[in-house]
């Protein structure tokens, strides 16, 4: 997966389609209904890059699916860069944001990383869209509201729970990335994680007689019962994107209690 960077349009035009604020862009065509909106433009673009993925997405192929030329949907959006903007706010439309909190801040929490998590695996292309320049839409602010609206019952300072809250977006993301890409891997080489990790098993036994003996920690570490040998025996789901959930879920598990270890700490 690429990195695309939100943010590259002009900053005022941008700002006004994702806010649909007073001075947008957005025409207003003559006649009882406009052809065209740029709502339309958004969520033909979305089908496109789940289906095609973002290397597929261009302003032309959107066209395409409206019975369009490219050259119509400059009217709406002025460009690739600020559609992309608009994709990625439009989809954090579907995350919910609000959650029973009634069992409590952690399991709100975790509702609420699984279902992040499931959101990313169903539109792989926003893990493309980088953290480090976010689009600024109102979807993307409602999803960090809904998770600080959890965690604020913590009751820890803003400072502390800020970073708590970027390490969260981060577990989930970079765990989501790595299933998104096994899922991806199989599809593009043909070659399903069984066949890749068999194939490649057999062989580094041949090359490597002496890896126990090189590798102490990372032969101890592969012993596990639930690693690639096990998993080997199972053809009904990748590899590599059962391991990002287990990771996903212990890493979650782990983080939480640092959580709650922090909340101790402060005083309840």
């Amino acid at each position: 997966m690429g990195v695309v960077f939100a943010g590259q349009g002009d900053a005022g035009r941008t700002l006004a389609l994702l806010w649909r604020a007073a001075g947008s862009p957005t025409p207003r065509p003559r006649g009882p209904k406009p052809a065209l909106s740029v709502d339309a433009i958004v969520d033909a673009a979305i089908e496109v890059a789940d289906e095609q993925g973002m290397a597929a997405l261009s302003m032309r192929a959107v066209g395409e699916r409206l019975g369009r030329t490219a050259m119509a949907l400059y009217t709406y959006v002025p460009n690739k860069t600020e559609l992309i903007d608009l994709m990625h706010d439009r989809a954090l439309a579907e995350l919910p944001t609000t959650y029973a909190t009634d069992e409590g801040w952690r399991a709100a929490t975790t509702r609420w990383a699984g279902d992040t998590w499931a959101f990313y695996l169903r539109h792989p292309w926003v893990l493309q869209v980088s953290q480090a320049r976010p689009a600024l839409g109102p979807h993307e602010y409602a999803a960090l509201e809904t998770v600080v609206g959890i965690l604020r019952a913590t009751r820890l300072p803003a400072q502390g729970l800020r970073r708590i809250v970027g390490t969260l977006f981060h577990l989930v993301r970079g765990a989501a990335r790595t299933a998104a890409e096994a899922r991806q891997a199989a599809s593009e080489t043909g070659v399903a994680d069984t066949e890749w990790w068999s194939t490649r098993a057999a062989l580094l036994q041949e090359v490597a007689p002496d890896f126990a003996e090189s590798y102490p920690m990372v032969t101890w570490l592969e012993s596990a019962p639930d690693t690639v040998p096990a998993q080997l025996a199972d053809e009904s789901a990748p590899y590599l994107e059962g391991e990002a959930k287990k990771a996903f879920d212990a890493g979650l598990e782990v983080l939480l209690d640092g959580v709650e270890a922090a909340v101790a700490r402060a005083g309840g």
